[in-house]
């Protein structure tokens, strides 16, 4: 068994009637951008109706067509609670693929141009989810683990114990270059590190499962919150549209909601759309100020360090060191400096390639390795450049 998947998707039988009709494929009919709702019905169907261009991010738990021939048990011979639904069954290989690529096109035609995707699988399906993302154009950006803290164990002992789920990432196309990715966000909140590609988090369970009347799981495959909340803090900006063809108990709405973005569920059971519902409209938003976006490096205006230097910010002929003053350099009129050395001041540069020289390293951020002493402490030119970007900033306004 594979555990949680967040959504859920359209029966085989109605699937079957849409290829036969259309080929997979169906005439795009717009309807205004339903933000916050939840859609009922055919996923493909659905997704055909939406507005192009309209949509930030794609969160997608398709069925991964597990092929589970027979009921699952302990050695206590208790059975597991595997998934088994409709759903989640197809009669070959090729038809999961035709009903792959039909809602894959959906989804590309609704993403906007710079919006990315994430879809999750387990290895009944991912490996094949992938290669259709290739072949409709999309751009892989990242494969990301999901290790389970605490899976399921394989009660047969016949394979190894599935421990992780994969998710891609994908861009909508080669030529989508400012996509969202809040790098320095993630790498603050990692203790400074930047943010891996595996991912450590328990599956769903406690007072986060939902559970019906009779105490059983309201849906078998929901996604824990934190892994959601990973996907939409890496990959989106508040007020963005995050759209979820898979809605299943509303994983993707109720972290949406807390975070500060909009979402479009799509999902045709009943009974998972009114836990969903009931789930979300639950939910506390966080305070604007918890979930503003962090100010990226990227985003803000270039600065050279001629321009410090220009500004008297920095005088020429004034010594640059490291923060343990082990290397000395010469502050130049024209911006460049000169590190100090055998012979002294003969090695002429920038503040990234003198410091990466200074230190023997390939590489080096100039604008952190390098300080100046002021009021008898010593500050990063950074803070220098900080200055000239306000500057810009308050001219701006």
């Amino acid at each position: 068994m594979r555990s949680a998947r967040a959504g859920t998707a359209c029966p085989k039988s109605q699937l079957k009637v849409t290829r036969s009709e259309t080929g997979g494929r169906l005439p795009a009919v717009s309807e205004p951008v339903p933000l916050n709702q939840i859609l009922v019905g055919d996923c493909v169907e659905r997704l055909a109706r939406l507005p192009a261009e309209s949509v930030d991010l794609v969160f997608a738990d398709p069925p991964y067509n597990l092929q589970l021939e027979q009921s699952l048990s302990r050695p206590d011979q208790s059975l597991v609670d595997a998934v088994d639904e409709d759903w989640d069954k197809f009669s070959s290989f090729a038809d999961y693929d035709s009903f792959t690529r039909a809602w894959l096109s959906g989804a590309r035609r609704v993403m906007r141009e710079n919006a990315t995707i994430f879809v999750i699988g387990s290895y009944h399906n991912i490996f094949r989810v992938g290669a259709i993302l290739q072949d409709l154009g999309f751009w892989i950006l990242n494969d990301i683990i999901w290790r389970k803290a605490n899976p399921m164990p394989n009660f047969r002992g016949r394979r190894f114990t599935n421990a992780h789920e994969t998710l891609i990432w994908a861009a909508k196309s080669a030529a989508a270059k400012s996509y969202t990715f809040n790098y320095e966000a993630l790498k603050a909140g990692n203790e400074d590190c930047q943010m891996r590609s595996d991912w450590f988090f328990p599956i769903c369970t406690g007072a986060e499962r939902l559970k019906n009347a009779a105490g059983n799981k309201t849906h078998p495959t929901q996604k824990p919150e934190a892994l959601l909340a990973r996907i939409l803090l890496s990959a989106s900006k508040p007020g963005d549209l995050v759209l979820d063809p898979f809605f299943g108990s509303g994983t993707t709405g109720a972290v949406a909601r807390k975070l500060g973005r909009n979402f479009i569920g799509v999902e045709r059971d009943g009974s998972y759309i009114e836990a969903a519902r009931a789930r979300i409209s639950a939910v506390k938003p966080l305070p604007d100020a918890a979930v503003a976006a962090a100010p990226s490096k990227r985003s803000q205006p270039r600065v050279a360090f001629a321009s410090v230097v220009d500004a008297g910010l920095v005088q020429a002929g004034e010594i640059l060191v490291d923060e343990k003053k082990r290397h000395r350099a010469l502050v130049r009129a024209d911006g460049s400096i000169a590190l100090s050395g055998p012979s002294p001041f003969s090695i002429v540069g920038s503040i990234h390639k003198v410091g990466a020289l200074a230190q023997g390293l390939p590489a080096c951020n100039g604008w952190t390795f390098w300080h100046v002493e002021r009021g008898g402490r010593l500050a990063p030119i950074d803070a220098l450049r900080a200055t000239i970007r306000e500057s810009l900033k308050t001219a701006a306004e």
